[in-house]
């Protein structure tokens, strides 16, 4: 059996989705896991080390009896800049403020106003529906240009929303935007209402 099938099997067999399988130089063989998630779901969920744990001893025991190659092996969660592979994970993740890099340029997207040479963009994540065509796009605001040390003012004028539509074929990498809140997970998060 493949590694992949073992590791699939093994992962969501107790209960989890198998994000990432990476092997690296010197036999580590890196296993990403997720909490399943449906479109109910409410409430967000974390993995913790006693699930790294648990996936951990059930995959050594797998992996002996089908002979798998490796040296060491490394569970973990997905972290503040997960992957999103497929529908489901974009689906999912709708709202959040993403990194994408697409496989070429778009340089006629929003308006003109993108660089044409352009492929990697950060902003959040939405659906979009074109008559009965469901589709995605990016929304972002370019940064303000401020000289070092300066705030800005009170007055100011944000630059306008851009936005680009893709499909998931024109996507190389999407991530997570790893954004850390210091005011806590309930506290406001300035990004969602104002994206970059």
């Amino acid at each position: 059996m493949a590694l992949q099938d073992i590791v699939e099997q093994t992962v969501t067999g107790l209960g989890y989705e198998l994000v990432e399988i990476e092997r690296s130089a010197g036999g580590l063989l890196r296993i990403t896991i997720d909490l399943p998630w449906t479109p109910e779901t409410t409430t967000t969920q974390f993995v913790n080390v006693e699930d790294c744990e648990k996936v951990n001893r059930q995959l050594q025991f797998a992996l002996e009896v089908d002979g798998a190659e490796y040296r060491r092996l490394e569970i973990s969660s997905p972290g503040i800049d997960r992957p999103l592979h497929g529908e489901k994970d974009f689906e999912r993740f709708v709202g959040s403020i993403i990194d994408i890099t697409l496989k070429a340029p778009m340089g006629s997207a929003a308006n003109g106003q993108v660089n044409a040479n352009r492929k990697k963009f950060r902003g959040v994540l939405e659906r979009t529906l074109t008559g009965d065509v469901a589709g995605w796009q990016i929304v972002w605001r370019e940064e303000l240009k401020l000289k070092p040390g300066q705030k800005p003012g009170k007055n100011r004028v944000l630059p306008p929303l851009q936005a680009l539509g893709f499909e998931l074929n024109e996507v190389r990498e999407a991530r997570l935007a790893p954004i850390v809140n210091f005011k806590g997970r309930g506290g406001s998060d300035e990004a969602s209402e104002d994206p970059q």
